[in-house]
């Protein structure tokens, strides 16, 4: 599973109403660094405070709780789920969530929609570095009561979740789906906040959802939906509960590669699975993918590209950006199996496979930029001005520079020039195309 890392283009904001707190809150989204992951920024009593969005910021004592609560340095900020959720739900990785009070402001229908629309406007920047995730690799298995949580290994991310309520209007509902930018967006975002209507005069007794409407939330009583709007989906309340364990799942600071399913959870239950896992990923120390990444390693390539030995001829991307350029080494060994031919007594590296190394490397940008990891191959079509201007020996390393020239939906054009110690040895314009596995 490849994610690249990304953030939001641009600043965004909206206004709104906190959930439980009814205060008037703004809510920023603005870009991060690489490796920033999702950090809200909120007011303190001495200024503003950082709070990253992990598992280990959410307080010990979270039992019971009907919304989900990051705290750092004596600071609180409650009900990040929703926000949560809709980051990851469109893909974003890092980025800073800067609030004017505690608590996020609800979007005005009880969905996420709003939010997803904000981050839209903002526009997704692809940062280019491999994004590290959580590869499930044994099944996990939690129980508290009737509430049953497992993790199993999965090529992707997958979520499923059952409900079962008494109110005849709500009943056993059960979902699954793939968690990718256009799943969430068509099937997940717009799933709305619901409650009993007894539930919701018990809250407000211990002073929660005092902003909270018929408008931006689901309520039933007794069969009937007296919202002002009726269901979006036969299965709306499940779908948001999958909108919630997707915001709460988040806390881990990394995707997961792995199916959950969750059967009549809540935040709390949420919570603590992903106290389970992070455990279980804390105390590793992966080689690949890296939790910090400064360059994408062979396991990230790996992963994009299907080439394998004795025909993977890119060791390490140093430099990418996304549609228009990216930057990948080679070190050339005499142990390559090429040297046994080509030449026992005077080993070179094959012209035809330094053109095929700098086509790799330009796949790595192709495959990122318009194919779908896994599912996609780069043929190459063409080349032209092909100039080799020096030989390549064991000891050398070469750097592979590719330029993006022409993109015309899966065929591209690119420009590569090879370099050793800052000389250029080969240069050519190449054609490809991205096609189906």
């Amino acid at each position: 599973m490849l994610i690249l890392q990304r953030t939001v283009a641009k600043k965004v904001e909206m206004t709104g109403v906190g959930l439980h707190t009814g205060a008037e809150v703004t809510v920023a989204f603005r870009p991060a660094p690489l490796n920033t992951g999702i950090v809200f920024t909120v007011p303190g009593p001495e200024g503003a405070v950082e709070i990253p969005a992990v598992v280990e910021n959410v307080p010990s004592d979270h039992s019971g709780a009907r919304n989900t609560t990051l705290a750092k340095d004596g600071v609180e900020v409650s009900t990040v789920e929703h926000v949560l959720s809709a980051l990851t739900g469109v893909g974003v990785t890092n980025c800073y969530v800067d609030l004017s009070a505690n608590e996020p402001p609800e979007p005005a229908d009880g969905s996420v929609q709003a939010y997803v629309e904000l981050l839209d406007e903002a526009g997704v920047e692809v940062q280019g570095m491999p994004a590290p995730y959580y590869k499930v690799s044994t099944p996990i298995s939690l129980s508290f009561g009737d509430v049953q949580l497992t993790v199993e290994p999965a090529d992707e991310f997958l979520v499923t979740f059952e409900i079962a309520y008494d109110e005849p209007a709500i009943g056993t509902q059960r979902a699954t789906f793939a968690v990718r930018p256009e799943v969430y967006r068509k099937e997940i975002a717009s799933a709305r906040t619901f409650a009993l209507r007894a539930d919701v005069e018990k809250l407000r007794e211990q002073g929660l959802v005092r902003g909270g409407t018929l408008d931006n939330a689901l309520v039933f009583d007794n069969g009937e939906v007296l919202s002002t709007e009726g269901l979006r989906f036969p299965d709306e309340c499940v779908r948001h509960k999958i909108l919630d364990l997707i915001g709460d799942l988040s806390l881990l600071g990394m995707s997961i590669q792995g199916h959950v399913t969750a059967r009549y959870s809540g935040h709390d239950c949420n919570v603590a699975l992903v106290r389970d896992l992070a455990k279980r990923e804390r105390r590793s120390n992966p080689i690949y993918p890296p939790r910090n990444p400064e360059h994408w390693d062979i396991g990230s390539i790996m992963e994009l590209m299907p080439h394998r030995y004795p025909f993977l001829l890119v060791d390490r991307i140093v430099e990418f950006e996304s549609g228009k350029r990216v930057v990948g080494i080679k070190n050339v060994s005499f142990n390559e199996p090429f040297f046994q031919g080509h030449f026992p007594e005077y080993p070179i590296m094959p012209a035809v496979l330094l053109t095929e190394a700098m086509a790799q490397v330009g796949g790595v940008l192709l495959l990122s930029s318009v194919g779908t990891p896994g599912k996609n191959l780069v043929y190459f079509t063409g080349i032209d001005n092909a100039r080799f201007r020096k030989p390549v020996v064991p000891g050398d390393q070469v750097r592979f520079e590719l330029e993006l020239l022409k993109l015309r939906g899966p065929v591209c054009k690119m420009h590569g020039a090879a370099y050793v110690d800052g000389d250029k040895v080969a240069e050519a314009d190449l054609m490809s195309s991205v096609v189906d596995r």
